[in-house]
């Protein structure tokens, strides 16, 4: 359940506190009368931002030392305000330490592009559990849809036949990431988590855990979520057209958009090799890993010179053909 928020009196969708439209249908939003309240929030004594890279995250306070978990620098910075975007929710770790290393060492020794040494001789220089926001939508859909099939009448002339429907869908637990510092790939790469096995923020302690604040408020990953949303709905239409389908167009009317801010659990780790660092995330709750890894120039050309061998045997073989 989303807080904070006030319904659109026209299609139901929510409207954040500083919205003065509303982002479904453009009906303006009610003034505000000092009874809407503001999302939830808490005080975090232990605040920091890093100098390096930016991220706001917070510390257990018995921590001796303090080392940003994304770009490994040590210059944080106390955040004087400490105030953040409170989870409703959190998953918990399922993967420890231990585990987390053995799917980074599976994952060096995939990839025919990969160095053949990268597995054996990449040193692991950082490995940082850290619960990382993300915001949760539920949306309900209406669209109308139209397309071409290649499935035509009897008797038609062309190749193609248009046509037209509605489809009525429901998407839950569409995530979108809410770190300042992993990109949009990144934590989408992660996904999915399962949400069934979070819990309310109250009964999970985080205090022996890096967590990373809010850092895109749900206004501007709302729009994230609409084209997501649009996305899986084309999809769906599209399979709704018998035999294949080209020039589809959806009209897509969104109602209900709720939201919800939750932390998931990903580890960050840090490789070095040859001099280059390189990051590796793992999904702390089923191993769903993503990262970056090196390219074997070697390999590259190797292949590349093979191609061109081929090329050039079958150039010099259809020239022979074309002289007999």
């Amino acid at each position: 359940m989303s807080l904070g928020l006030e319904k659109c009196a026209v299609c139901h969708g929510l409207i954040d506190e500083e919205d003065l439209f509303c982002s479904n249908c453009g009906t303006r939003a009610p003034e505000s009368d000092g009874g809407r309240s503001i999302l939830a929030s808490q005080v975090s004594t232990h605040n920091f931002v890093c100098d390096g890279c930016g991220a706001s995250m917070s510390y257990d306070a018995s921590a001796r030392s303090l080392r940003c978990p994304f770009c490994g620098s040590t210059g944080l910075t106390k955040n004087q305000d400490g105030r953040s975007i409170a989870p409703q929710r959190i998953v918990r770790f399922a993967i420890d330490h231990q585990r987390a290393g053995e799917i980074l060492r599976r994952w060096l020794g995939r990839g025919f592009w990969r160095p053949g040494d990268l597995a054996s001789t990449a040193e692991v220089t950082k490995v940082a559990a850290v619960y990382v926001p993300y915001w949760v939508f539920r949306v309900r859909t209406h669209t109308y849809w139209t397309a071409d099939t290649n499935r035509v009448p009897l008797g038609a002339r062309g190749d193609w036949f248009p046509l037209f429907g509605e489809h009525q869908g429901t998407y839950e637990g569409l995530l979108i990431g809410a770190s300042g510092v992993l990109t949009p790939g990144e934590t989408s790469a992660l996904c999915p988590f399962e949400l069934a096995a979070a819990e309310p923020a109250g009964q999970v302690n985080t205090e022996n855990r890096i967590v990373e604040q809010f850092s895109v408020h749900r206004k501007y990953a709302r729009p994230l979520a609409r084209k997501a949303v649009e996305s899986l709905d084309r999809e769906a239409c599209t399979a709704s057209v018998p035999g294949n389908a080209r020039n589809v167009r959806v009209n897509v009317l969104m109602q209900g958009m709720s939201s919800e801010p939750v932390l998931l659990p990903v580890w960050i780790m840090a490789y070095r090799y040859r001099d280059r660092l390189f990051r590796f995330l793992i999904n702390g709750q089923t191993g769903r890993a993503t990262g970056q890894a090196p390219v074997s120039w070697k390999k590259v050309i190797v292949a590349a010179g093979v191609v061109g061998f081929l090329a050039l045997l079958l150039f010099l073989a259809v020239l022979f053909a074309a002289a007999l």
